[in-house]
């Protein structure tokens, strides 16, 4: 089924957008908080939802939850948002075999791949309006072949695209990272004037085209306690991030030099600046957590479609159980929903 497949379903109606949500891992929790989202009538509101994924995970899902939805394949330019249907396009060439919940498989990494890299040709066509992912498994991936860290270069590369980042939002707070799955100890050699810069870059980039900010304030964290105290606790202030700082601005970013991040969240929450560059994973998603939690969305900037994402994995330990919260991707349609209107 070629990329045409929902151009007639398009043009029907201009008022919802088309979302292509991907399953994620089929072992995880992807199928379950889709379907779960997707059975509530605010959500389908919103948009014209289509599932990318196995017809017969997402079939099993359904029955397991108890879900007032009939599971329907999307056939030629069938309508999608019909009351009590789950729409669903499954790209695989093969039914997907027999795999455990909850469990590590190369059948389910090949198969999340699928629907990804179908996802991306249907809105790069632009059949779809937007993409909202489902959690992957890393490991699942590399195993099925794949070598990638995540969803993000893998979609750089389906798009190619040359810079890209990653920036996760929830309640006031809007955050790029410059590193993120990085060991602590390794922080230091994984900080560069370059990858800093990008993360400005793309922070400004992101406020700018996304959220309608002209002339965006990002605030730029420290790495070290009180922004290093002049040297005392560490230099990568002086030598990395204030200098990639000040050549931001001096490319006409209003980026703030490294700031001391036990007071540069709150004043971002006060409104003092729009977005921030976090220097690695914990110091942005820690914040983020208590003001957001089970809220945030993750948005992939520097592509040219639009991607949203939950912020959280596969959760294998919970997968089957039908407990996981699908608070996340909830927001997450939302917040491609408002994209898609100002891409529009």
């Amino acid at each position: 089924m070629g990329p045409e497949v929902m151009l007639k379903t398009k043009r029907r109606s201009n008022r919802r957008p088309i979302l292509g949500l991907t399953m994620g891992d089929p072992a995880g929790i992807g199928p379950e908080v889709i379907a779960k989202a997707l059975a509530r009538p605010e959500v389908r509101r919103l948009c014209l939802p289509m599932v990318i994924g196995s017809k017969p995970v997402m079939e099993r899902t359904v029955r397991a939850l108890r879900l007032s939805l009939q599971v329907v394949s999307v056939q030629g330019h069938g309508p999608l948002g019909r009351r009590g249907e789950l729409s669903v396009l499954d790209p695989l060439e093969r039914p997907l075999g027999q795999f455990r919940m909850g469990r590590v498989a190369k059948s389910c990494g090949a198969a999340s791949v699928a629907c990804i890299a179908k996802a991306v040709e249907l809105a790069q066509a632009r059949c779809i309006d937007a993409i909202v992912t489902g959690p992957i498994n890393k490991e699942a991936i590399n195993k099925a072949g794949y070598d990638y860290p995540g969803h993000t270069e893998l979609l750089a590369d389906l798009t190619r695209s040359r810079e890209v980042g990653m920036m996760i939002l929830g309640g006031p707070l809007k955050i790029m990272f410059v590193t993120t799955h990085v060991a602590i100890h390794d922080l230091p050699q994984a900080l560069t004037r370059a990858r800093v810069g990008k993360a400005i870059r793309l922070a400004a980039r992101a406020l700018r085209e996304h959220f309608g900010i002209a002339k965006p304030k990002v605030g730029v964290a420290a790495l070290n306690p009180h922004a290093g105290e002049g040297g005392l606790f560490g230099d990568e202030e002086r030598t990395i991030i204030c200098p990639a700082a000040r050549r931001a601005r001096a490319a006409g970013i209003r980026a703030s030099d490294p700031l001391p991040a036990d007071t540069l969240f709150g004043r971002a929450v006060r409104g003092d600046y729009d977005g921030i560059v976090a220097m690695y994973h914990d110091q942005g998603l820690i914040p983020l957590k208590l003001v957001a939690f089970g809220k945030c969305v993750n948005l992939t900037v520097g592509l040219p479609i639009i991607r949203t994402s939950v912020d959280h994995g596969t959760a294998f330990d919970i997968a089957g159980k039908g407990v996981a919260d699908p608070g996340s991707l909830i927001e997450a349609v939302k917040l491609a929903v408002r994209l898609a209107a100002v891409r529009r």
